[in-house]
């Protein structure tokens, strides 16, 4: 009898194959079952494979089937990242406070005399003074006369906002000619005149003479005008000579000022974004061809013709009729057709500071001549200018002026009176003059002062010192204000005659030395 274990059960029960089973056949039902085992192992080394290759497959599809996994939780931003419950109020610069400690004056010396070193030959003068007090932080021939270059536009700017006052604006008009079919364009001081329509948030072009041209075509349909119409130009508002002749004919053929007229296009240039190069010999001729040709096409539909030739009007009772008549008036003079005003004296004072603008400045020069009384020539505005720094009690002592925009070699001003100048700007009695602030470039930043301050030694005063730039062949100068660490305003100026052209250094003294009073904690 054999005796084998159950697989199926695994309980290891005894099962009787029964007595008629002899060895034989239980040899043979061994050799069977090894037979069948062998029979089917292709079967299960498949099955096998199967397997093995099925489950990875399995795992890369599943998700098709599933979807994909739940993204892990995001973190809550932090609460400096979340949005505020409540809006706060708007914040600035706190206001200046007058008790902060001033400078000790040697300790700013100390700091500037190492600095304001020529690269080369020449020197520099320089002046320091606390804004509130007007007391001398640093003296280096702050008293000597040195030839100032842009520097001067300050005193021009302050001419021009005590003549004319800040918010004052120049009239450019149409008025009727002195034979039936003429229009004269009367230059009333804007040289900021555009082409096209006028661009009110604008200081260049904020009057257009495209839509003069416009109002014009109006007046004239109202007033039964019918045929051609010819342009004459009344430019005699100016006097005097247009160019001045201490100004060296290189600088003029290089187009740093041109011949100064009574209106211009976009400061004397042909194009407003070219400030370089050639200009208009005759400004005021060009903005009058320009003005025909915009009364040619603003007409054509009202059926007039527009000469081609632009003539000058005879006499100046046209330019009298656009500086002091009112919108259709003619005070006994021409009737006034359309006009077009400027930007503000305020407006126009910035942009002369901020883009040092040599013709704009000896335009407003010339009109604060005539608002004082004066002849609208080069000698009225340099008499202007010095009459109302005598006026605004600034001392004039070695002060001489030969053009009010600083182009010329001629011109003779101390440092100390550009720091005064530039304290009573910022901090003196006569507010009008607060209107030229925004003028001054800020380092880094704007005007002439954008691509300086980004050297190592002077990065720090970037954004902080705010001043008018000068530069003549051997003439460079810096005059402005900061606000030191302390919280202290001081006014600055800094001049340097006889230097060698094109010395890198220069520059790079007049920013340290700027950049070490925006640093100053010098007590």
């Amino acid at each position: 009898m054999g005796i084998f274990q159950d697989v199926r059960t695994g309980t290891g029960m005894t099962k009787t194959i029964g007595t008629d089973q002899g060895p034989g056949r239980a040899r043979q039902a061994a050799r069977s079952l090894v037979s069948g085992v062998r029979g089917s192992w292709p079967l299960v080394f498949l099955s096998v494979l199967l397997v093995a290759l099925g489950v990875p497959a399995a795992l890369l599809v599943a998700p098709g089937f599933v979807g994909p996994e739940p993204p892990a939780p995001v973190p809550p931003a932090p609460a400096w990242h979340q949005p505020p419950a409540t809006v706060p109020p708007v914040q600035g610069l706190a206001p200046l406070n007058d008790s902060a400690a001033v400078p000790l004056a040697s300790s700013v010396t100390a700091q500037l005399e190492p600095l304001l070193q020529a690269d080369g030959g020449g020197t520099f003068t320089g002046l320091v003074q606390d804004a509130l007090t007007g007391e001398v932080l640093f003296d280096r021939g702050g008293s000597d006369s040195r030839v100032p270059a842009s520097n001067l536009k300050l005193l021009t700017a302050v001419a021009a906002l005590r003549s004319l006052g800040p918010e004052h604006r120049f009239s450019t008009r149409a008025v009727a000619g002195p034979a039936p079919g003429q229009v004269v364009l009367a230059g009333g001081g804007d040289v900021l005149l555009g082409s096209g329509e006028s661009s009110g948030d604008q200081v260049m072009g904020h009057a257009g003479l495209a839509t003069l041209a416009a109002q014009t075509v109006t007046a004239l349909q109202q007033g039964g005008a019918a045929g051609e119409i010819r342009v004459l130009v009344d430019d005699s508002l100016f006097s005097g000579p247009a160019l001045n002749p201490a100004w060296e004919s290189g600088d003029v053929a290089a187009g740093e000022v041109a011949p100064l007229y009574s209106l211009a296009l976009n400061s004397a240039r042909y194009d407003p974004a070219v400030t370089t190069g050639p200009r208009p010999q005759d400004a005021a001729m060009t903005a009058a061809e320009e003005f025909a040709a915009r009364l040619r096409t603003a007409g054509a539909a009202a059926g007039f013709t527009v000469a081609a030739a632009v003539e000058r009007a005879p006499g100046a009772a046209a330019a009298g009729t656009a500086a002091t008549a009112g919108p259709g008036e003619g005070s006994n003079g021409p009737r006034v057709l359309a006009e077009v005003q400027s930007a503000t004296v305020a407006g126009q004072v910035n942009l002369m500071l901020r883009d040092s603008d040599n013709y704009l400045a000896e335009a407003l020069g010339r009109l604060a001549a005539l608002a004082h009384g004066l002849p609208g020539s080069n000698d009225g505005a340099t008499a202007a200018v010095q009459s109302q720094l005598a006026d605004a009690g600034l001392a004039l002592g070695g002060l001489k002026l030969v053009d009010v925009c600083g182009l010329a070699m001629g011109n003779q001003v101390p440092a100390r009176q550009f720091s005064e100048v530039v304290r009573a700007i910022t901090s003196g009695t006569d507010t009008r003059l607060r209107a030229a602030l925004d003028g001054f470039p800020v380092a880094g930043l704007t005007g002439t002062l954008d691509a300086r301050y980004s050297s190592d030694a002077t990065a720090r005063g970037a954004g902080l010192v705010r001043a008018k730039t000068g530069t003549l062949n051997t003439v460079l100068a810096l005059s402005g204000y900061v606000v030191d660490a302390d919280g202290r305003l001081l006014v600055f100026s800094f001049i340097g005659n006889g230097l060698t052209p094109g010395a890198a250094g220069n520059k790079e003294a007049l920013d340290r030395a700027a950049t070490a009073l925006a640093g100053c904690g010098c007590r």
